[in-house]
């Protein structure tokens, strides 16, 4: 079956503006014309961004949808696929955000507009923990792409929570995947949309 409904959550302080975002959305539209394909802006709090998503997605046919998540999005991503079912691609996925984001309590600016800026509360952290998916129920239906050259999360500590899943591991690159564009091609044949 493919894919008919594409999802792509963006990571911290990032927004639709992402270039990997911009290129999924421009790939899908050439592959997959007819693919509903929707990006978010994700609020700051994890507890309305995942209900933002639930809601959203809540007339889509779970064996036709999938999500792609890029690191605090890869997060979100798994949490959505576990408890719909549908097929997931990681990119460099947070793992325990809750413990990682901690010490970012306080005012942050948007990666692609600095101009507009957020709060992220400690009530936040809690809203994480919530979020903990659990042990992956069909990792089957996963494809993580890491980057052991992330400067910002452990590959070694993804590579763990993804084990089983389809893993795609990198010699270098970057926590952004510079290199994104090297990837599309194997991403697109995953989610069916290829």
């Amino acid at each position: 079956m493919t894919t008919t409904h594409l999802l792509y959550l963006h990571g911290f302080r990032s927004s639709p503006q992402s270039k990997k975002a911009q290129t999924m959305a421009t790939l899908v539209a050439q592959h997959s014309s007819r693919t509903v394909w929707w990006c978010p802006q994700l609020p700051p709090s994890p507890r309305e961004a995942m209900a933002l998503l639930m809601q959203g997605t809540v007339s889509w046919p779970r064996d036709a949808m999938a999500v792609v998540g890029s690191s605090l999005g890869g997060f979100y991503a798994t949490w959505l696929a576990q408890h719909t079912g549908c097929l997931a691609v990681l990119l460099n996925p947070a793992v325990d955000p809750a413990r990682d984001l901690a010490k970012h309590i306080g005012e942050h600016t948007q990666w692609h507009n600095p101009e507009e800026t957020f709060f992220f509360r400690t009530e936040f952290v809690d809203e994480l923990r919530v979020l903990q998916a659990g042990p992956l129920t069909h990792p089957e239906r996963y494809l993580a792409i890491l980057a052991k050259g992330d400067e910002v999360l452990d590959w070694h500590e993804m590579h763990g929570r993804y084990a089983g899943a389809h893993i795609k591991l990198l010699e270098g690159s970057d926590h952004a995947l510079s290199d994104f564009d090297d990837h599309t091609e194997e991403i697109l044949r995953f989610l069916r949309l290829a």
